[in-house]
């Protein structure tokens, strides 16, 4: 009888024609029918309203190819595994947010730098290929009729200097770095002295300048072309916690005789916003790129939880810190040629803007997290003097305002 009457009612609603079309040449008023059919079925049965058109836009899909959970580093992940694609729509691709604001991202409470400056090989192709990234971003992440992005890049390098106990090490590391093709120069204090003017020399030995590919930039313009990108080419996107990894497990034998047990992800469970309520997500891939908490997803893996000494029973050594970035204005400060520089004592600061504003902290110390009182006083008695030892024009500025 249901059955009958859903056909007799909803039977001249619901024909066989697409619902994004209409033949007389208008558009269909897909919110009005739909108010149309459920008022049609409320009439058919007693009692309260009832809604079967439950909305699942906000959950996953049952199935994908591979999972991505993280912020940008997860959205590059998902970019490269589209753009790679032999075919298009060929892999389905599912990244999992915690928070589409961001409002706790890394990538968006940084200083949004970018330099060759590093002690590993690795990370200096790395950053060399990120950079030729970023120079050409349009060319990777335009999207037809919206407009370019512009990530407000600021060619201005890092500056990093040295005492005597680390000179030999940056002497290592520029020669390193040069190698892998990063153009990066060595200065003694007096030529740095002859370049930056207002920089104090006194306990720097040595002094290293990048001299292309290095600065800063707009993070968060970068994260937001990301998912622009990624949404126009068939990424799918999810508001949720991975809270669970369901994974099977084979067994099989090496040459040597050792028994191995592999264990392969094959479902996430991802717990939907201020609900309790969580979806299954079948895939044959799960990529860990959630940044500062990657660690904590790992262990849902499983990955810490074995035998000590075995690689299940190694952890992940990642985890969240506390860091506090301060800004400031001073008008008799550097100016415009001013770079990112990395003080010996830890100490950063670089240029914010052009209107005599600065940014920077500490990144060897820290506060107690979550004090904004000891946060003050951090900023007062540790990151302040530094700064101001470093650059003379700082002192003139007094740090009374809380």
């Amino acid at each position: 009888m249901l059955r009958r009457a859903l056909r007799l009612r909803l039977g001249p609603c619901l024909s066989g024609r697409g619902l994004g079309t209409y033949r007389r040449g208008s558009t269909l008023d897909w919110d009005g029918k739909v108010s149309e059919i459920k008022k049609k079925i409320q009439s058919i049965f007693p009692g309260g309203a009832w809604n079967p058109l439950y909305d699942t836009s906000h959950l996953p899909p049952e199935r994908s190819d591979v999972v991505i959970v993280g912020g940008v580093l997860g959205l590059s992940v998902a970019y490269w595994l589209k753009r790679l694609e032999k075919q298009q729509g060929a892999i389905r691709v599912l990244v999992v947010e915690r928070d589409h604001t961001y409002a706790r991202a890394s990538t968006v409470l940084s200083v949004g730098g970018i330099r060759q400056q590093f002690s590993l090989p690795q990370n200096v192709q790395l950053s060399l290929f990120s950079a030729e990234f970023l120079r050409n971003i349009n060319e990777y992440l335009a999207v037809v009729d919206d407009p370019p992005l512009d990530l407000q890049f600021n060619p201005s390098g890092y500056l990093l200097l040295a005492s005597e106990e680390g000179a030999a090490i940056m002497e290592r590391n520029v020669k390193m770095q040069r190698q892998e093709g990063a153009k990066v120069c060595l200065m003694s204090p007096e030529q740095l002295q002859k370049k930056f003017p207002w920089i104090n020399t006194e306990g720097v030995a040595l002094a290293s300048y990048g001299l292309e590919n290095e600065g800063w930039f707009d993070p968060w313009c970068l994260l937001q072309g990301l998912r622009r990108k990624l949404q126009s080419m068939g990424v799918l996107f999810c508001q949720g916690e991975v809270t669970r990894f369901i994974s099977s497990s084979s067994h099989m034998e090496t040459a040597s005789g050792e028994q191995l047990t592999l264990k392969r992800i094959h479902e996430v469970h991802v717990k939907m916003d201020h609900s309790q309520e969580f979806q299954p997500v079948e895939c044959a891939i799960v990529v860990n790129a959630a940044g500062a908490w990657s660690g904590q997803i790992a262990e849902l893996a499983g990955v810490g939880n074995g035998p000590p000494g075995t690689m299940q029973g190694t952890k992940l050594p990642v985890e969240p810190r506390k860091r506090y970035v301060y800004l400031w204005h001073c008008p008799q400060g550097p100016g415009l040629e001013a770079p990112l520089v990395a003080d010996p004592s830890g100490a950063y600061f670089r240029r914010e803007g052009l209107g005599n504003n600065y940014v920077g902290s500490c990144s060897e110390e820290e506060p107690d997290p979550g004090n904004l009182e000891v946060d003050y006083d951090f900023f007062q008695e540790k990151v302040w003097p530094r700064l101001a030892q470093r650059v003379p024009a700082f002192e003139t500025l007094k740090v009374t305002d809380r």
